[in-house]
């Protein structure tokens, strides 16, 4: 059974090396256990046991280290900043098509279910990709 725990440990290596998110690492480590236990003990169930109770206990482990190497932060854009905002056609919007308009000194494409002109203002509902979604501005 050692063979088949060694074939288990290479493909999770490889499932890791693929993949760098450390999606099976934790087995891989379980793996090691199964063979380790394969001196032991010829109970498939104790080696499978064993398997899982390492590979769990890898994770929780781990999980302090990897959260404190692992790049959590999210980097501020200026993407959102325009949502709500006022802007100005640039390009006309026609029924189903795409314009431009300016916001904050930044020219976007945009669409709208109505047709504005060039110089009107508009109000930014939201962000779909990287085309705005406008409406004419109420005043």
């Amino acid at each position: 059974m050692a063979f088949e725990w060694f074939i288990s440990f290479i493909v999770f290596l490889i499932i890791e090396a693929l993949t760098v998110n450390l999606v099976t690492i934790w087995f891989a480590v379980g793996a090691l256990a199964g063979i380790i236990s394969c001196l032991f003990t010829d109970s498939i169930i104790i080696q499978a046991v064993v398997f899982v109770i390492v590979s769990v206990l890898s994770l929780f482990l781990t999980q302090p280290i990897v959260r404190k190497f692992r790049k959590t932060s999210i980097t501020p854009t200026n993407f959102d900043r325009v949502i709500g905002k006022i802007g100005v056609v640039t390009k006309k919007i026609g029924l189903n098509e795409y314009g431009e308009v300016k916001v904050f000194g930044n020219v976007w494409t945009a669409y709208s279910n109505e047709e504005i002109e060039v110089g009107k203002r508009v109000k930014i509902l939201s962000i779909e990709g990287v085309k705005l979604i406008v409406e004419k501005e109420e005043k």
